[in-house]
């Protein structure tokens, strides 16, 4: 049994820290918006600070929403660097910009700790059933350390390469996504506005080389109108950024990406921030002046 910080329990967070205390580790815990009681209710144990859950563990794990909330978080006033000392090892699952990532890391290794970027793919479902893709970025040695922490929260587990390269791999993950769901969107959109059951052409398409996670999960969603997260838009917006960023930076277009990003746009200016990413559907459907499943 090890001590483990982990910082920042939302959606994705509260079911991967439960899954580490059910693995037997003792937790220590804080978050923006609170430790959930069923946390401490299992055993974790909540700290008033980010300074403090590093202070009391050797393994620190972030879970946080974008790039500036893990820069503040580490960096910060009572901050995790104000409490490492040499040795420890910080863990950031959090999906940010790859490029910083390097510079956090670096600052990191500067007082004599380990660190380890590992963003995951697979949503609260994943979450909650600890069957997560994690892909990592930083040594072998830290790796094989961490990574009996990383199998009680997920299943496909690859050391991908440095640090940041995990956090590169996951911007690939969010593209391939992104277009996915866009695909699966204009199919149905295209299958229901020409009369034939959406439900129906996806139980068809399930069968053949069209067949897909998105089109299996997603797309039952956009027949269903299931739309509550799941994962939401505007953190799937954040991700294409980090795509569309680090595309101008490299001098190379992805023209389908930036598509997908302005569907995204669209949702959000008519209040789907919030929304599950599967509804981006809404977005075409608005286009199409027709729904998914209204005849």
């Amino acid at each position: 049994m090890s001590n483990i910080g982990f910082i920042g329990l939302g959606i994705m967070g509260k079911p991967m820290a439960a899954n580490l205390i059910k693995g037997g580790h003792a937790l220590f815990l804080n978050s923006r918006s609170g430790v959930p009681q069923e946390l401490t209710a299992a055993g974790g144990i909540a700290c008033d600070s980010a300074k403090q859950v590093t202070q009391r563990t050797d393994i620190i794990i972030l879970m946080l929403p974008d790039t500036p909330d893990v820069e503040k978080v580490l960096f910060g006033n009572n901050g995790v660097a104000e409490g490492l000392s040499r040795g420890k090892t910080v863990i950031d699952m959090s999906s940010i910009s790859p490029m910083e990532t390097k510079q956090y890391a670096k600052r990191i290794n500067g007082l004599g700790c380990e660190y380890i970027d590992a963003p995951v793919s697979g949503g609260e479902v994943g979450a909650k059933a600890a069957t997560l893709t994690i892909m990592v970025g930083g040594t072998e040695a830290t790796f094989a350390k961490v990574k009996p922490l990383f199998e009680l929260m997920g299943k496909n587990i690859t050391l991908v390469g440095g640090n940041g390269d995990g956090q590169t791999c996951k911007v690939c993950n969010q593209i391939i996504v992104a277009l996915n769901i866009e695909a699966v969107s204009e199919a149905l959109v295209f299958a229901s506005k020409a009369g034939a059951d959406p439900a129906k052409v996806r139980q068809a398409l399930m069968g053949g080389f069209a067949a897909s996670r998105i089109l299996e999960v997603h797309g039952e969603r956009m027949i269903k109108r299931t739309f509550n997260p799941g994962f939401r838009i505007e953190l799937h917006q954040k991700d294409l950024n980090l795509a569309l960023a680090g595309a101008r930076a490299m001098g190379l277009s992805l023209p389908n990406t930036a598509t997908a990003q302005e569907l995204f746009n669209a949702c959000v200016a008519d209040g789907g921030a919030k929304w599950d990413h599967s509804a981006m559907v809404r977005a075409l459907e608005k286009m199409a002046s027709h729904e998914v499943g209204k005849q």
